[in-house]
Order: C-alpha cells, then structure tokens, then sequence
C-alpha cells in the first residue's frame, strides 16, 4: 500500500528539516512543498485546517512574526477568510512542518509527532 506523504516545508527552519530527517529515516520519499516559494491556495489552506483538526486559522499561524502583528492579525474581529488571505499572502505566518499522510496532517512541533500519521 503506497501513501502519499507531503510536507509543507521551509528549508531554514530547523524543525521542518529535523522533520524531513526524520521521514526519510523512516523510509518515506515525502513530496516538499517550499510553502514560501509556492505559497497554498486559500482552499488548501482550509483542507489542511480542516486536516489538522483546527477549528479556526490563528491556530495554524505563528504569532511571533513581525507581519502578525503588523497586520494587527491578534484582532478577534477578523474573519476567517481575512487571516486565511493573510496566510496566502504572507507565507511566513503559516506555523510549519506540516505533513500530510492519506487526508490527515500533523504539525511536526516536535518533529516526533508525525509518527503518528503512519500507525
């Protein structure tokens, strides 16, 4: 049985490359999607939340950057399709390693919880 294993990847972070180790340690030839070079649609933006189990944006976006509070992207009032268009415009803000196996995604923060994609 073949899977399908793709990762949102950034090559500069250390997690997403400890992660990306760590799939090809296990055997696994994941597709890499560099997500600031090629940033996601706002579907699949919304594909990936719905995969990740989130219920709403802000929990796939990371908050530290310079552009999160730049946009003022903290304010409740923002609608989903505000934030989700903030994370296709901007890149930087979507929260990353994101590893997708057979329609169910796992943030690799730590590296190691993606494992659990393969049980």
């Amino acid at each position: 049985m073949s899977q399908q294993v793709t990762i949102y990847h950034n090559p500069r972070c250390s997690k997403s490359r400890q992660t990306l180790q760590l799939l090809e340690d296990m055997g696994v030839e994941p597709r890499i999607i560099e997500y600031l070079k090629t940033p996601p649609t706002i579907d699949s933006l919304k594909t990936l939340l719905w995969q990740l189990g989130f219920t709403e944006p802000r929990q796939l976006m990371r908050s530290n950057e310079i552009v999160y509070q730049t946009l003022n992207l903290s304010d409740r009032a923002l609608s989903d399709e505000v934030l989700l268009q903030a994370m296709h415009d901007n890149p930087i803000l979507i929260e990353r390693p994101i590893v997708v196996v057979n329609g169910h995604a796992q943030l690799g923060r730590p590296p190691e919880l993606v494992k659990k994609l393969f049980k």
